[in-house]
């Protein structure tokens, strides 16, 4: 990840979380957990204030919280009372543990060339069959964006930059306003993607 952006994070974690912490966000969080089994293992990955992490407890999973900035894993600790690990996207390295992985609004903060490496990191972490949910700001920029490192998707360039990405299967796409006070003119590309079979039945 960008150096700046984890500055950025580092630097206005409290404004951030304080930003996004109270957002009504339930429709696109039980869309996703509808699709889990009672008591499956979610990682929230870049889990920022913590606010997904402690809706998933809540209704019962087993989660797991990371973030790359120092800052918004103490914040997101606090809020949702377990130990949130500080990593960056590139450092996952586990072989299917997670049912799904829930990425909101994080990785897009990853240049494509190492969006494509993490999106394979994250199908080799979850179980055969398994889902990742992640968000993107509509559109084509790529590059700094008031001090962050954004790759923004549409529809055509997802589906173009999952061409290499033999691991996963786009499932489901639809886009979203912004649901923060006063962006609501901002578009969102929101994706739940599976985990593929492979020819002879193993994952």
């Amino acid at each position: 990840m960008h150096q700046n952006t984890i500055d950025y994070y580092n630097q206005n974690a409290r404004d951030f979380a304080s930003a996004t912490i109270a957002v009504e966000f339930a429709s696109m969080q039980s869309r996703f957990a509808g699709k889990l089994s009672d008591g499956a293992a979610i990682l929230d990955f870049g889990c920022g204030s913590g606010r997904d992490t402690k809706y998933f407890m809540e209704k019962g999973f087993r989660v797991d919280a990371a973030d790359g900035s120092a800052e918004l894993c103490r914040i997101a600790s606090e809020y949702t009372g377990i130990q949130v690990k500080q990593q960056l996207f590139q450092e996952l390295d586990v072989h299917e543990i997670y049912d799904g992985i829930w990425a909101c609004s994080s990785i897009l903060h990853l240049a494509k060339p190492e969006l494509k490496d993490v999106l394979e990191k994250m199908a080799e972490a979850v179980r055969g069959n398994g889902i990742i949910y992640t968000s993107f700001k509509y559109g084509t920029f790529e590059g700094i964006r008031k001090g962050r490192y954004f790759t923004d998707m549409t529809e055509a360039a997802f589906a173009d930059f999952m061409k290499d990405i033999k691991s996963l299967e786009t499932e489901e796409q639809w886009v979203t306003s912004d649901v923060r006070p006063g962006r609501g003119e901002e578009k969102w590309l929101n994706l739940i993607l599976r985990k593929k079979k492979t020819a002879n039945g193993i994952r």
